[in-house]
This record gives structure tokens, C-alpha cells and sequence, in this order.
């Protein structure tokens, strides 16, 4: 509306312009206005004083009509007055007073979508930057109720109905989380594992929900692109994996919790629920009773920056109390729940898991959320914010001991702004300016200068393509392929829906990811060539301790997120056998070789998780390579390869991209897993492992 419920005057008589149609939105609440009779102060108000209404500024549009207490015709601008004597009818919700939709055909109607209490918003929402209601700044960026689970309920009930998504289709949620968990056998799990995680568990179910959540959006975004809604898939796969009794640690516990190592990252607010490191979706303090007085003690708090909190020491954390902020308006802070839980945990001097939410870039509104370790609270004042409201503070003291987590987000920071100097710096860019970011070469563990020589190329090296046999068409998306489109052929090809997120993250795990080729119209920013726009993080190679050289990232990267492919020159894969010596061999990616599939993630129907690798591809990236032939192999990987087609008319091209399997955190040694020969070719290569992983094989080819 123009004009809200506090306006003072009415609009005289034909001052309407009405020819236009306002935007009247709904009501949340309506709030009576007892106005001072003249000679009487403000401060007091007699008890005749009339129920004083002011109608929403009109004209109407066609086909709606004012309601209780807006009796008001369009002409009439008046207020309206009731005393209190006279009988109230019955309400009627405000929330059914909708702004109609414009239709095609120029009519007035309603919008189908609308009439669910959907909010909107812009599309990309693979952050956790949505915009929802918050009523806590701790909670950082989610927000748990009805209308963004929509289908599911906190409370674990579900609506008994299917979901419509792609071209009329029907999904069944249910199915599609039952699958996964199926995949996963979370159902599986016992009440001890439930109750007490460890670090299998843990990636587990992180993993399962983060796979669910992905493959929610992409279906949720095909199906309500067009209508610019934007759900919280993030939420929705929460609530329904802990309806299912998927989670661990579901037991409150003073300290560390098992299987959640310091330095951990989490993108989403309901990952800190599910491994059960921060039990409230929203609020910033976590408590629980003790046994003994059944006082209250705090266990967690998130530090997401909605407070006036002071962070910038790596050791100390000026926290602010919650509570004191309502509807956007400041008032005193009270002594209970979460503030009286820190103010017993200062007198007990028990340890308190500090979570710190930190901005994904700079001037992002997601947060990135790092497990700093546990602190103790020192000690708590009470003092006045900016708008003048009483607020509790603490100071907490990091325990000695741990592993660097926020000292270290800090110091890449001032790598990056050139406050500080990056230690161990043998070369500023090894790619000679062929990347968007500079790769450093770091050796702070022994005198080596750096790798041996080889040219550095960003792609793969074709001498010659593999051959389809029919043309392909390319697309004529000259915007960029969007969600949703069924006319486009690139989409078709990936089961007609997009790959990538808006944010460049892999929604889906498919055997063969399609990509748009040469001869598609689309732009270089099109959301379906993220592999050809190269690393979007920047990354290190670095000498290991045991293992030569390593890859690794300044940046924090998402669970699908593109890291980079493996360039080189193709060969022919009848060679491989041909190169004995063992310098030679560690550069070769062989595409045919057997690999462990990532757990059980099953995205088509004929996919056991494996990939398809439609030609023979062998990669030689000795003389000529990218990063990627400095990754190193683990039995426990952070990272998956799949193969990427590109086609042009009668042409393939087979490239192999790299992607994140889980959240990973900066400075974190990136490895996948080299695969294992055919059994015919016996020992051939065979090496010794190192990776350190509890699931080691012991060696690998």
C-alpha cells in the first residue's frame, strides 16, 4: 500500500488517480489505532476513545471487493469508526486479500502459487543466503517454518500429496528420499550410531543430505524458474532426513562431538543440526540442563555476525547475547534461555563448541560456517548498543591446544588483500598467466626449487576427435541455457534438466554430463560450461611431506563444486602398456580403468554410480598438463572425476573435470582416486600408498 495504518490523514475526494492499480499487499497484522481526543495528553487514553480503522487507499481493482473493517467504497477515502459497544463480526484472515495476477489475456485472477503463501525471491538459491525471515541475527542466514518446508512439517508429518515438477511430471518426494537412504543404508543405522557419530557417519549422512538437497533444487528450480519462486531446498531435505531419524549425536553433550573435526565447514545451517554440532536451526545459543540443580549450561553458539559481535582476535570472541531484536526493533535484552545459560556456563567454567559464521567472499550475504573448537567463557557485562538498549556481553577464551581454524580463514585473508606475506613462495603463478586466478608453488618443507619442467596448457590436447555416429545439434539458447527449458537439446541430453547451479555447483551426479559445444549459440557464461571456464578458486601446489608435490585450495570449495580438468595430450589408449618408466606412468589418467563408485549415488536408472566413459580415453600429462597431474591419490578422496562430452556436428571431445565430493575447507590437500587396472594386466604400476586413510588399501596403480 501507499499508505499504512499509521497514516494521520485521509486523501481528499478525487485525488485518486484511478486509472492505475496499486500494489496492495497482504497484511500481517492488523494494529488498532486509539488516537488522542483534543485536550487530553498522549500519555493517557479514555476508555470511550473509538476503535479507529484506516482503509487500505484505494481504488480496488476489478472483481474485489473491501472487507470487515474496510466497508469502504472506492470513492471514499474516510476513516471509519467503531465504538466498542456495537458487536464485532467474526474476522475474516487478512492473508485472503491478494493482489490479483495479471493473466494473458489481460484479465484479473489468482495465482495458483500465490494462494500458498510461497514467498519469491531471485533464483540461484544453492547458498545459504536466501531471503526468509530471521527472527534471531545468530541464525545466520536459515530460517525453519511452514512455508519453506512447504510439503514437510518440523514436526515430521507430512501432507499426503505429490509434488508437480518438470513439464506436469510428478515427483514423490518420498520416493526420492527413501531412495536415498536406501543408497546410503542410513535406515541402517542403530540407535548408537544415532546417538554417537564418528567420522564414517558423520561424512555419511553430510554427504546423503547434501546429494538430496542438490537434486531438490535442480528439480525445484526446472519446475518454478519461470514463476521467479525460490524455495528452501536446504530445509526441506533437513526436515525430511530427520523425520526419517537421520542424524547423529542426536544426544546433547558438553565439548567436542564426535566425528566433527575443528576446521570443519558447513554451508547450511541444517548440517550443524543433522551431525549434531548446533541443535537450533535458527537461534545462536545451544543449552541444555545438567543433572545436578537442573540448571541450564550453554554447549554451542554460532557467531554469524547479526549481533554486535567482536571476532577479529583468532583466540577471543566478544559475543552478544541474543534476544532484544523484534520485528526490526531494538529493546532490552532479558536473562534467560540462551543468556542465562552463558552466564551459569561463566560460573561452571564448562566448554562451550564455537561455530563462526564467515561471508563466502567478500561482500557475499551466505555465510560460510567454521567449527573454531570449544572455548570457556571468562567473562560477561552488560552494556549499551547503538540503539541505546541494555544487551549482555561475553568474552570467550579459546582452550589451548587445537588445531588453527579462524587464525587461519584470517591469515588467507591477508594473503589475499597483500597484508601479509605468503611463506614458502617459490613461484607467484606457475601457470604463466593461462588461469583466471594464479597458481602459487609453495615449498615450505624442504630446498626443492619446484617440479620438473613441463609447458602448461589449460585444456585437453586433441590430435584428432572421437567420431558420433549422427550429427548433433547444438542449442539456441542466446541468453544461456536456463532451468526448465524443454526445448533446448542440451538439457534433453542430461534428462531435460540443467547441470550446474547458478553458483557453477554440480547438481546431480550423472554417468556422462553433457555440456554445450562449439556450435551451440549460447554465450562462454552459459550456466552449461562450467568446466570450460576453468578454476574458479584459487589454488596452490604445494611439496607434501611424503607424497611430492600436492594440490590444494586458498579457497573454501562447496560439496559439487568444479575445481578444474585434467589437460594433456590424448593418446592412444593402446599405448598405455608402453610406458614402463615409473616417471612416466605418473602422469597418465587412464578413463578405462576400474573405479570405486561414491558410495551409491543414483541419479538415472542405469547408473550404479559409476561413470561412462562413452571412447577410450588416456590422458599423458607429462610434457604438457595443468594442475590436475599434481593431485595425488587417496583410498578416502575429497574429489571425483567425471567425464564431460562436448559435441560438434560429427565431432565428440571427452574431457575429464574434476569436482568436490564434500565440503572443503582451505588449505586442505585436495586427492581422488587413481582406479585400479584390469585384473589381465596383474601388478603392472603397482605402488605403495600413503595417503594415511583408514580405509587404505595399501597401494594403488
Amino acid at each position: 500500500m501507499d499508505q499504512g495504518l499509521d497514516s494521520e490523514a485521509s486523501p481528499p475526494p478525487g485525488s485518486i488517480d484511478r486509472s492505475r492499480v496499486l500494489d496492495v499487499r497482504p497484511l500481517r497484522c492488523l494494529a488498532p489505532r486509539f488516537p488522542t481526543q483534543p485536550g487530553m495528553s498522549s500519555a493517557s487514553t479514555p476508555q470511550s476513545t473509538p476503535f479507529v480503522c484506516v482503509p487500505p487507499t484505494g481504488p480496488f481493482p476489478t472483481g474485489v471487493r473491501p472487507f470487515y473493517p474496510f466497508m469502504v467504497p472506492n470513492d471514499s477515502q474516510q476513516t471509519a469508526n467503531f465504538s466498542f459497544g456495537n458487536d464485532i463480526p467474526a474476522p475474516v484472515p487478512l492473508n485472503s486479500f491478494r493482489t490479483p495476477t495479471p493473466q494473458a489475456n489481460g484479465g484479473m485472477g489468482r495465482s495458483k502459487r500465490a494462494s500458498k503463501g510461497q514467498r519469491s525471491g531471485s533464483l540461484g538459491v544453492e547458498g545459504d543466503s536466501y531471503s526468509d525471515y530471521q527472527s534471531d541475527p545468530h541464525a545466520g542466514e536459515v530460517g525453519l517454518n511452514s512455508a519453506d518446508l512447504d510439503d514437510v512439517s518440523y514436526s515430521g508429518k507430512r501432507k499426503g500429496r505429490k509434488r508437480r515438477v518438470d513439464h506436469g511430471d510428478e515427483l514423490d518426494v518420498e520416493s526420492l528420499v527413501n531412495s536415498f537412504l536406501t543408497s546410503f543404508k542410513l535406515m541402517e543405522f542403530d540407535d548408537y550410531r544415532r546417538a554417537n557419530g564418528n567420522t564414517e557417519t558423520v561424512d555419511t549422512i553430510l554427504l546423503a543430505y547434501d546429494l538430496f538437497r542438490r537434486r531438490l533444487t535442480q528439480l525445484e528450480e526446472a519446475k518454478d524458474f519461470s514463476s521467479g519462486v525460490a524455495r528452501r531446498p536446504d530445509l526441506k531435505a533437513g526436515a525430511l532426513l530427520m523425520t526419517k531419524g537421520v542424524r547423529t549425536n542426536n544426544t546433547k553433550r558438553i565439548g567436542h562431538v564426535p566425528g566433527v573435526e575443528v576446521g570443519d565447514i558447513f554451508f547450511f545451517r541444517m548440517e550443524l543440526c543433522i551431525v549434531g554440532l548446533h541443535f537450533p536451526s535458527m537461534a545462536g545459543i545451544d543449552y541444555l540442563k545438567t543433572t545436578m540443580n537442573e540448571e541450564t549450561v550453554a554447549v554451542s553458539i554460532v557467531s554469524s555476525g547479526g549481533y554486535d559481535d567482536e571476532g577479529e582476535d583468532g583466540d577471543v570472541l566478544i559475543y552478544s547475547g541474543h534476544g532484544g531484536l523484534k520485528d526490526g526493533r531494538m529493546s532490552d535484552q532479558k536473562l534467560e534461555r540462551g543468556n542465562l545459560a552463558l552466564e551459569k556456563s561463566l560460573h561452571r567454567a564448562n566448554e562451550v563448541r564455537v561455530i563462526r559464521g564467515v561471508p563466502e567472499f567478500p561482500g557475499a550475504t551466505g555465510k560460510i560456517y567454521v567449527y573454531d573448537g570449544i572455548y570457556k567463557v571468562q567473562e560477561s557485562w552488560g552494556e549499551k548498543n547503538r540503539s541505546g538498549c541494555n544487551v549482555f556481553k561475553y568474552k570467550l577464551v579459546r582452550v589451548p591446544g587445537q588445531p588453527e581454524a579462524f587464525t587461519l580463514w584470517k591469515s588467507i585473508r591477508q594473503w589475499k588483500d597483500g597484508i601479509a606475506r605468503r611463506p614458502g613462495v617459490v613461484l607467484p603463478d606457475l601457470t604463466s598467466g593461462a588461469e583466471t586466478y594464479p597458481v602459487y608453488l609453495v615449498n615450505d618443507v624442504d630446498d626443492e626449487k619446484g617440479p620438473a619442467y613441463f609447458t602448461y596448457v589449460s585444456s585437453l590436447m586433441y590430435s584428432k576427435p572421437f567420431a558420433t555416429p549422427k550429427p548433433s545439434l547444438g542449442c539456441q539458447c542466446m541468453g544461456g541455457c536456463q532451468p526448465g527449458g524443454t526445448n533446448c537439446p542440451c538439457n534433453q541430453k542430461n534428462g531435460g534438466y540443467l547441470l550446474y547451479s547458478s553458483l557453477g555447483v554440480l547438481l546431480a551426479h550423472k554417468p556422462l554430463l553433457h555440456e554445450c559445444g562449439p556450435t551451440c549459440a549460447c554465450p562462454p557464461n552459459c550456466r552449461n560450461r562450467v568446466s570450460q571456464a576453468g578454476p574458479k578458486v584459487r589454488l596452490d601446489v604445494f611439496k607434501t611431506k611424503n607424497r611430492g608435490w600436492g594440490l590444494r585450495s586458498w579457497d573454501a570449495i562447496r560439496a559439487g563444486g568444479f575445481i578444474c580438468e585434467y589437460a594433456g595430450d590424448v593418446i592412444d589408449a593402446s599405448t598405455t602398456g608402453d610406458f614402463e618408466n615409473e616417471n612416466e606412468d605418473n602422469y597418465i589418467f587412464d578413463a578405462t580403468r576400474s573405479y570405486e563408485p561414491l558410495m551409491a549415488i543414483q541419479d538415472d536408472e542405469d547408473c550404479n554410480g559409476s561413470r561412462k566413459v562413452p571412447f577410450p580415453l588416456v590422458i599423458n600429462a607429462k610434457n604438457n598438463g595443468n594442475v590436475a597431474r599434481f593431485m595425488n591419490h587417496s583410498c578416502s578422496p575429497n574429489v571425483i572425476w567425471l567425464p564431460v562430452l562436448r559435441e560438434s556436428d560429427n565431432n565428440s571431445y571427452i574431457h575429464i573435470a574434476f569436482f568436490a565430493i564434500r565440503h572443503v575447507p582451505p588449505m586442505q590437500e585436495l586427492t581422488y582416486d587413481y582406479g585400479r587396472v584390469p585384473p589381465e594386466k596383474g601388478d603392472h604400476g603397482r605402488k605403495k600408498c600413503l595417503c594415511g586413510s583408514v580405509k587404505c588399501r595399501g597401494y594403488f596403480n
